[in-house]
């Protein structure tokens, strides 16, 4: 499994069963220490979730996307959007959380003392047409 080579941490790993309107099989490698999830769908990387606190900065367009307040992240989705043809550039998933298409990230949010803080989840492009069925229910932030 990817990283598993790399760390001297022990990964987690769990099968998610695939309920009435559950995703089909998704399965979790977790890397506390790197701050990283990776779930896995028929054998290929399906999405990357990245820790508020502990994960590595991730970089799109020279900004930053982790660890920051949400609604800067929205805003600078919603320029993205209006600079590109043709307007589709936006999406929003359950809850209203802002993604951007052209990047194939969504900018979910992770509850860090009294703040909330970004937490983006980066998906590949055929997981665009259903982001809040892609992964299960756990994957995604409950504040």
């Amino acid at each position: 499994m990817a990283l598993s080579g790399i760390t001297m941490e022990s990964q987690r790993c769990t099968l998610h069963q695939p309920g009435l309107d559950a995703v089909p099989m998704v399965l979790e490698g977790s890397y506390p220490n790197f701050g990283l999830q990776l779930h896995y769908r028929e054998e290929r990387l399906a999405a990357v979730v990245v820790d508020a606190q502990r994960g590595p900065q991730v970089v799109a367009d020279e900004t930053p996307m982790v660890g920051r307040v949400p609604s800067t992240l929205e805003q600078w989705i919603i320029d993205q959007a209006e600079a590109r043809e043709p307007h589709d550039e936006l999406v929003y998933i359950d809850a209203g959380v802002p993604g951007s298409e052209s990047s194939g990230v969504v900018i979910d949010v992770q509850r860090v003392g009294d703040h909330l803080l970004t937490r983006p989840v980066v998906f590949p492009l055929e997981a665009m047409d259903d982001l809040s069925h892609w992964l299960p229910r756990e994957a995604w932030s409950r504040c």
